[in-house]
């Protein structure tokens, strides 16, 4: 046999392809060999080796420093608390199996979560509204929700979205991102291969999700998406969550891939409502604030948290510290195999920063405005329906009608209307809805006549409830709402957009006119692609009118308010609703008296705005707002800087409130609105201290110069339109420099204006006499930033009118900061500080990083005779105020009040500086838009210095009431 064998071999290796065969085996036997070896003999060893390639450094996210205020006092800082985790590490044969896997866990992980009384972080712009619909939370056309549109389609840019993209409605995003046909879909639903029921089963899912649940996976799954390079960082699904959370996902773990509870905090505002314009608030960056932040530090991602607006996003670098790291290995796929605790480093707590501010001053200051803005309220307050402010003369004397606080409780939402129609809705609620419902088929019924009717009324032969709606829909639906009606294209000399101005056509003939004109965007009212002719253009604007009005809650508003001027709703109705929505408390006195008839609801409501149980800025009335800024002399630091009405920085912060948010956006009191740094308005005649100064510096007036009041300037000397009557009609008579600054005299001032525009022939020139008065103001930097670190918005000296301007009306536009400066200026005697709310920045340490010095801009080079006139009046104009010339301090100051509005009350201002030996000295300025008279800001002024030298008992001082001693709707400047 053996022999046999030998014999094969040796003819085989005879033959060319005996050689060959026998190679092949060879080399075949080698590759079995290789494999064993590899896949049964090594396989594990070789299988780690290839996990373990991939090292990734993971971030360690540091804690924000504090802010603290001048003397210590804790405003911001970080609270521990617990998060819920999520990091995709799983491992998945296709993206149908991982859609099913990651959406039921998520799934069951929300239930979790909402069982035990918390909820998911979200800055997801889409939710889901009472009807069931998922709607934006964002005002359509914002750059905001453009920009979301964008980062769920993929886009870098805005500009890179198709027009289609452009116009997404939320349920066109939530389609994208849910169809697993998609590439970029979630994989809630398959358009193309549907899941079958035994799929959705086996992964723990229902055969139907709820909107609310498909949005909730959704807000999970984008956050994911928004990490998806870098699976090895866990995104945080729920933050600050309970005990009961913490222990029922714990004991959960084992079936929740990539779940944790980590250590957190949170960032938390100390007495927010009064501090919140100022600090801003902390949350995620947009596309635009990361990309930024990048060009400044690489450590910033999508899931950092950073400051958004006020000393947050001022001081964000110094704020934000350094994240620590360690590295960790990760498998191809991304999962987290291995953490080298070798190799952590761990984060370095932000710079703490100190304020310039003083807690309990700005406390105080924003408690002491807020009581005399009320007082204003309820002096002014009346019972009656209403007034023709057309009929007043005198704008500082308008009455507020009792009806006016009941349309603002519903106006301003205190009172929800969408409760009405809501489970658990009383039985007063659900009658007002039923005669709300009644009140607005009529209405509609009455416009659609007016938009198809055979003979529609012009605009002047309709009632004025119906003039209102119209006026609405043209004015607030179509043009500045939507831009339907084009405001650009309409060509403003046309006859019959004329007499549609002149109201003696209607409304069906002109937005008919207007179709035919193309002044009537289709777009986005009609689906359709062909051609329409202006008739069904037309058709298509009547019916998107009917179809938007129904649900247009401003539009609603509005009926509400004839409703109660038609006695549909009652004064009672209206008191009992806030009682009924818990808006005021029945556990007093008042309350009984009111149910059994002994309390009307004019008496009712008097009472609760006095004693702030409803606040000016809830009502949004005139007033309901105002500004005090306090500053240091000599330094430019604040000490207060008061915005009212403030909001709750906490509930923005962390977690955002996407309901309080949308809330304050609507709030017809404008918390957002900074007064003190944003809101601008005339100064009245606190500038007539520049135009002092103008005159003297000039040589047109001096200390002797004497000018007889008539009581009216400008006959005989300049143009009818340059007329103007002094606050005192009959006139004051003869008054030199100093008097005229105590009574605030318009004649002396104007004079003074007029001669600064005489040349050397000594005729008037506007245009010189407004260049002095720019020229001055312009010295007082009153045309500039102050330097503030938090949003400001920029002054105006006036452009026109110097004869109005020199007494501070014209087109003079200032901040209460840049008042604040001005009036620094005055009590230095001539130095132009940069206005700063830092004091200085320590490390977690508290070891000095950086100190804030007094930054001087200018100085005006003004002789010591002026300072010495201009100081010796503004003493002088506190002579006239008995309730500040009684206090046992030195006072200097200037009261104005500016006309903006012929049907609205007077501004009120004032500015003044004191000098005390129990305290520093101080200077100030205060505003309160449409608050009647200048002396209500001056006694807002008295309360503060009774309170900063301690001249009044404290308490007693912040009342938590109305303050009306001293009030006065007088215009004495």
């Amino acid at each position: 046999m053996v022999k046999k064998i030998k014999n094969w071999i040796k003819k085989m290796g005879e033959k060319r392809t005996g050689i060959l065969l026998c190679f092949f085996i060879l080399i075949t036997g080698v590759l079995i060999y290789r494999l064993f070896s590899l896949q049964i003999i090594h396989g594990e060893e070789y299988a780690d080796d290839f996990n373990l390639k991939i090292t990734k450094t993971r971030a360690l996210k540091s804690t924000r420093g504090n802010i603290y205020d001048r003397n210590g006092n804790l405003l911001a800082y970080n609270q521990l608390s617990n998060s819920v985790t999520l990091e995709d590490n799983g491992t998945y044969n296709n993206r149908r199996e991982k859609n099913l896997a990651l959406n039921s866990e998520i799934y069951y992980l929300v239930k979790l979560i909402q069982e035990n009384g918390d909820s998911l972080n979200s800055d997801f712009h889409i939710k889901v509204d009472e009807n069931g619909n998922f709607i934006y939370d964002l005002q359509e056309g914002s750059t905001t929700l453009n920009r979301f549109r964008a980062d769920v389609y993929g886009k870098k840019h805005i500009d890179d979205l198709t027009e289609q993209q452009k116009q997404a409605s939320p349920d066109d995003l939530m389609n994208f991102l849910m169809d697993g046909a998609n590439t970029s879909g979630f994989g809630l639903f398959h358009s193309k291969t549907p899941y079958k029921k035994e799929e959705l089963a086996s992964a723990g899912l229902p055969d139907e999700l709820t909107k609310q649940e498909q949005l909730q996976i959704v807000i999970v799954r984008y956050q994911l998406r928004l990490t998806e390079f870098m699976k090895y960082m866990p995104v945080t699904v729920a933050t600050s969550v309970s005990d009961a959370t913490v222990a029922a996902v714990k004991e959960n773990l084992s079936s929740l891939q990539g779940v944790d509870i980590q250590e957190d905090s949170k960032r938390v505002y100390v007495d927010a409502e009064y501090f919140a314009s100022i600090l801003g608030y902390t949350g995620k960056p947009s596309a635009e604030e990361l990309e930024e932040l990048q060009d400044e530090s690489t450590t910033y991602n999508s899931s950092s948290i950073i400051g958004k607006s006020g000393i947050e996003k001022y001081m964000e670098t110094s704020l934000q510290g350094k994240d620590g790291f360690e590295k960790v290995t990760v498998d191809s796929v991304g999962k987290v195999l291995q953490v080298d605790e070798n190799t952590r480093q761990n984060p370095i707590q932000g710079d703490d920063v100190y304020l310039s501010i003083d807690k309990d001053l700005q406390e105080a200051f924003y408690r002491i405005l807020e009581q005399r803005i009320a007082g204003v309220l309820v002096m002014n307050l009346q019972n009656i329906k209403s007034i023709d402010k057309a009929t007043i003369e005198d704008n500082s004397s308008f009455p507020i009608p009792i009806y006016d606080v009941y349309t603002a409780l519903i106006d301003n939402s205190v009172i929800n209307i969408d409760h009405f129609s809501q489970e658990g809705a009383t039985e007063l609620e659900k009658s007002v809805l039923a005669k709300f419902q009644q009140k607005q088929a009529d209405i509609f019924e009455r416009i659609q006549l007016e938009l198809t009717g055979a003979v529609p009324k012009s605009y002047n032969d309709l009632s004025a409830e119906m003039q209102e709606y119209m006026t609405y829909i043209v004015d607030d639906m179509l043009m500045a709402n939507t831009d339907i009606l084009d405001s650009d294209q309409i060509e403003k000399s046309d006859t019959v957009y004329q007499k549609w101005k002149a109201g003696t056509i209607s409304l069906q003939e002109y937005l008919t006119y207007a179709a035919s004109q193309n002044w009537i965007d289709i777009t986005q009212i009609s689906d359709e692609k062909t051609y329409l002719n202006s008739t069904e253009v037309y058709q298509a604007l009547a019916d998107y009118i009917s179809k938007t009005l129904s649900a247009d809650t401003k539009f609603s508003r509005l009926l509400y308010h004839y409703m109660l001027m038609d006695d549909l709703i009652s004064g009672y109705d209206i008191c009992q609703l806030l009682y009924d929505q818990n808006i005021l408390t029945k556990d007093d006195q008042e309350y009984q008296e009111f149910i059994t008839g002994r309390l009307t609801p004019f008496d009712l409501l008097s009472s609760k705005i006095k004693n702030l149980e409803i606040t000016p800025a809830q009502l949004a009335l005139d007033p309901c707002s105002g500004s005090v800024v306090v500053t240091e002399p000599n330094t430019g630091k604040l000490l207060a800087c008061v915005s009212y009405p403030g909001y709750d920085n906490n509930r923005l912060a962390n977690q955002m409130d996407t309901e309080y948010f949308k809330k304050l956006n609507n709030d017809l009191s404008s918390p957002f609105y900074n007064k003190a740094t944003q809101q601008r308005t005339a100064p009245g005649s606190t500038f007539k201290l520049v135009t002092t100064a103008a005159g003297l510096t000039e040589g047109v007036i001096d200390s002797r110069t004497v000018i007889n009041c008539t009581g009216r300037f400008g006959e005989g000397l300049v143009d009818p339109t340059d007329y103007l009557n002094c606050v005192v009609r009959t006139g004051h008579g003869p008054l030199d420099v100093v008097n005229a600054i105590k009574n605030s005299c318009n004649v002396f001032f104007c004079t003074t204006a007029y001669k600064l525009g005489l040349d050397e022939n000594q005729h008037f020139s506007q245009n010189l006499a407004l260049s002095k008065i720019q020229q001055y103001a312009n010295m007082f930097e009153l045309g500039e930033k102050t330097g503030i670190e938090i949003t400001e918005s920029k002054s105006q000296v006036s452009t026109s009118l110097p004869i109005p301007s020199a007494i501070g009306q014209g087109t003079h536009s200032y901040t209460t900061v840049a008042l604040a400066r001005y009036v620094t200026t005055l009590a230095n005697e001539g130095t132009n500080y940069s206005l700063s709310l830092l004091d200085k920045v320590t490390d977690s340490s508290g070891n000095m990083v950086e100190e804030f010095a007094p930054k001087a801009d200018s100085s005006l080079d003004l002789s010591d005779s002026t300072w010495n006139i201009i100081h010796t009046g503004m003493s002088k104009v506190i002579d006239n105020i008995d309730e500040l010339n009684e206090l046992p301090i030195d006072i200097w100051g200037k009261t104005g009040t500016a006309q903006e509005s012929d049907l609205r009350p007077n501004h009120g201002l004032f500015i003044g500086f004191a000098h005390g030996e129990s305290q520093e000295d101080i200077s100030m300025a205060i505003r309160i838009p449409y608050g009647y008279s200048s002396t209500n800001a001056a006694m807002v002024a008295k309360d503060i210095l009774k309170y900063y030298y301690n001249l009044e008992d404290r308490d007693a001082l912040l009342s938590g009431t109305a303050e009306q001693e001293g009030a006065s709707n007088v215009h004495n400047d």
